[in-house]
């Protein structure tokens, strides 16, 4: 093989490694309770179940808080039973354990 020959199939294994590098470990998270942000101002809670490398989650037991029709940033008390879901990772803002979640008041009210 020649030294240019070489040279490109080296440059392609090291683009491959960096293609399969994920931004996001959510294997810790597997089968733990997690706080999901949408797009558009929805918030859920479930378990998750499994994802892949677009982020598309599953979530189990699932929970979605219900928004306040005046105020979609407001959430009321009511909650939704969903159950299994599949939630699209080009629609999730945020991702986050809800053990060691702490709500606070909103110190700019």
């Amino acid at each position: 093989m020649s030294t240019v020959k070489q040279k490109q199939h080296v440059q392609s294994e090291n683009k491959e490694v960096k293609r399969k590098a994920s931004i996001l470990d959510l294997s810790k998270y597997l089968e733990k309770s997690i706080r999901v942000k949408f797009a558009g101002g929805r918030e859920a809670i479930g378990i998750l179940k499994g994802y892949d490398p677009l982020l598309n989650l599953v979530l189990d037991d699932t929970i979605e808080n219900i928004q306040d029709s005046n105020d979609p940033y407001k959430f009321v008390e009511d909650t939704r039973m969903l159950g299994l879901v599949v939630c699209r990772g080009t629609s999730i803002i945020l991702i986050s354990p809800t053990d060691g979640l702490e709500s606070i008041s909103n110190p700019f009210i």
